[in-house]
């Protein structure tokens, strides 16, 4: 992903709110599938990491990532961004 698609996408996902929480039971198996399923429908995806997280939001970022097979966007704090394109009909055209 090159740093102009990149900020495309924070540009999108600026209005976003988080549709999930991470919080003191860190990562489950049950997250990570529900994240993935999301990715079904939406392309960029907004985590919140709350404050009774031990983990470092870096590092599930790129759990997620990992489990899900998407891309981290940006990790500002304890917000993450992932993006996972759809590979029928993707929504999101990134620029060249």
């Amino acid at each position: 992903m090159t740093s102009k698609q990149r900020a495309y996408l924070k540009s999108l996902a600026s209005n976003l709110k988080p549709v999930f929480q991470v919080g003191k039971a860190s990562l489950t198996p049950e997250l990570t599938a529900a994240i993935e399923e999301t990715f079904n429908k939406n392309e960029l995806v907004k985590i919140a990491v709350l404050k009774n997280c031990a983990d470092d939001p870096n590092e599930i970022a790129e759990m997620v990532a990992g489990r899900t097979h998407s891309q981290v966007v940006q990790v500002i704090g304890k917000r993450i961004v992932l993006y996972k394109p759809d590979r029928d009909k993707p929504k999101i055209v990134l620029p060249r």
